[in-house]
């Protein structure tokens, strides 16, 4: 029986991933990346970080940049 639960990405993908549109790095917020200078929200699918701009979720009252 496993004790924690695993993380959707590993540490080392994690590592290397930029937003797309800030090109800074992301830090991972549950089963989301998150940008810190954006905002924008990235989903992770079957372990995949989906990355694409279009598909971000933007901020509270956000506006695309």
């Amino acid at each position: 029986m496993e004790a924690s639960r695993s993380k959707p990405i590993s540490d080392e993908l994690l590592e290397i991933l930029a937003c797309p549109v800030c090109k800074t790095p992301v830090r991972l917020d549950g089963d989301r990346l998150v940008c810190d200078t954006c905002g924008r929200r990235y989903r992770i699918e079957d372990g995949i970080p989906i990355m694409l701009v279009d598909e971000a979720e933007l901020p509270e009252g956000g506006a695309e940049s």
